[in-house]
């Protein structure tokens, strides 16, 4: 690395409600087009930390947040090199609206790159669907782009703004297909088999294994391990089961939900016909929210997030949803190199 110490750096940034990632990249690279954007972001360090959506993570963790994700992408002896930081976090698109989360995130990022002693950097801040179209091959300015992680968003960007967006309106009003969606029911699921309501599936394992402690549930626990097969011997264990899966759940903040989303995916992969049906009824909802956005053929579609990103458990199902539209889909891992190709804009 030490043929870069004397070169211009740039930092992205990819703030979403699972975590943060920072991505350190040349603000120059030599390209054949002359176009600085058109450069592949070789990445030279990445750096992750805690949740980073400008809308619910407080301003003392988001900051911290953010200053992990920097220290550890950028080594100390390069840090005097930043010229420029673009980040793009969850809670804080510019175009149609007030910009909600804005101030905060470019306020937390200063204050994290200050920490990391970064101080000469000029700093810009967006939302994370424009990072992630700029992730595509290019660093398109118009397009469309489909997230799906913890929470779940569509938006078409028209010259790197927002000109239509649907869902992305949070746990409790929408996130439709997202991983809180799968994670909401499956536990759902799950109560419905102990209620006698829906079938017995091995999703009922994974879930309570989830909100009980080692040891408790199982041969020897308080909560026991019903019987799915004898339901009216087995009333009390399960009411107690139910009940202490309730109680849990609400104990903790809803987007916690979300993490039970690959208890779902997991039980899919072993054939469980409850899990296989709520990610196909994910994808179905996913899809949804990209035809709603009236895409044209050739359009650039990016999809991204937990779910969506190369190799996600949805990415199949929501492409072969969306196959027939003509679109020209990029999945991506995250949106750290967009937000680096951005962050070469500004220089």
């Amino acid at each position: 690395m030490s043929e870069i110490y004397s070169r211009p750096l740039v930092i992205g940034i990819d703030a979403g409600g699972t975590r943060s990632r920072a991505t350190l990249a040349e603000a120059a690279p030599e390209d054949p087009t002359g176009r600085d954007d058109a450069a592949e972001v070789v990445v030279l360090g990445r750096g992750t930390g805690g949740p980073g959506n400008a809308l619910s993570v407080g301003r003392t963790d988001l900051t911290r947040h953010l200053t992990e994700a920097v220290t550890e992408a950028v080594p100390e002896p390069l840090r005097g090199r930043v010229a420029a930081v673009f980040g793009g976090f969850a809670g804080a698109a510019v175009g149609l609206g007030p910009e909600r989360g804005h101030g905060l995130a470019l306020s937390c990022l200063e204050d994290a790159l200050a920490a990391a002693g970064i101080t000469a950097a000029a700093v810009g801040v967006g939302g994370d669907t424009e990072v992630a179209l700029a992730s595509a091959p290019g660093a398109p300015a118009d397009g469309l782009v489909l997230i799906a992680g913890t929470g779940a968003i569509a938006t078409r960007l028209t010259g790197r703004r927002r000109s239509a967006v649907v869902d992305g309106h949070g746990w409790l009003l929408g996130d439709e297909g997202s991983g809180f969606w799968l994670g909401n029911r499956a536990v759902r699921a799950a109560l419905e088999a102990l209620d006698g309501r829906g079938p017995w599936t091995t999703l009922v394992d994974r879930v309570a294994a989830h909100f009980l402690p080692p040891g408790l549930y199982g041969g020897s626990g308080p909560y026991g391990r019903p019987d799915p097969y004898d339901r009216a011997a087995d009333g009390e264990a399960r009411a107690r089961l139910s009940e202490a899966m309730v109680t849990s759940a609400y104990a903790h903040p809803p987007t916690r939900l979300a993490r039970l989303s690959r208890e779902a995916v997991a039980a899919a992969e072993e054939g469980d016909a409850v899990a296989l049906g709520l990610l196909d009824g994910a994808a179905d909802l996913l899809a949804g929210t990209v035809r709603a956005l009236a895409p044209r053929p050739g359009e650039p579609l990016v999809l991204t997030g937990g779910l969506l990103g190369p190799g996600g458990p949805l990415l199949g199902r929501v492409v072969g949803r969306l196959d027939g539209l003509g679109l020209r889909v990029f999945p991506v891992a995250d949106g750290g190199p967009g937000a680096a190709a951005l962050a070469r804009l500004m220089l």
